[in-house]
């Protein structure tokens, strides 16, 4: 957020906003610069779209730092969704069926959200409810941690489904 300070404020005219939050009102720039020099503070064009712009007699620096104190306890409590990705077969077999589910659990325990794709190779082409199966059994099987984003659906030689966490419950 680029913020015009004190010379650098083109307007003739400002909405001009005291040092504790007041409105003075609208003054002329040269009486706004004044006023913010006896207060021995700057005065910083808070929103230059407006008409007159607005302007505030404040410290800039401690201005800039609360902005940045501002975009770093957002950034901190942004939440990144990773999307994992488990592939089967359609004659994928219990053992790796479930130890792929345990994994997915996992995932979405974490966290993060779940593409499940079963892919089709050669004639298993001819067989693709075996996946939908598949898949429908995936869903089935994580329906306690896992809501479904994406319906399962055929792409190319690939049946997709994701799956997101529910929200509310703990993460680990």
């Amino acid at each position: 957020m680029n913020n015009r300070v004190n010379q650098d404020i083109k307007a003739e005219q400002v909405r001009l906003i005291g040092t504790n939050g007041e409105q003075i009102g609208i003054v002329s720039i040269k009486e706004a610069l004044k006023k913010a020099e006896e207060a021995g503070l700057d005065l910083v064009e808070i929103a230059p779209q407006a008409n007159p712009p607005v302007c505030k007699i404040i410290d800039f620096g401690k201005f800039t730092y609360e902005i940045q104190k501002k975009e770093k306890l957002q950034k901190k409590n942004q939440v990144l969704s990773v999307l994992k990705e488990i592939r089967l077969h359609p004659n994928t077999d219990t053992h790796d069926f479930d130890f792929k589910a345990r994994h997915a659990v996992n995932f979405i325990e974490q966290g993060d959200k779940v593409k499940v794709s079963v892919i089709f190779k050669g004639r298993e082409l001819a067989f693709t409810e075996l996946g939908e199966n598949l898949l429908k059994k995936f869903i089935e099987r994580l329906s306690e941690v896992a809501k479904v984003e994406q319906e399962p659906k055929f792409e190319g030689r690939a049946m997709h489904t994701i799956l997101a966490p529910i929200k509310g419950k703990k993460k680990k």
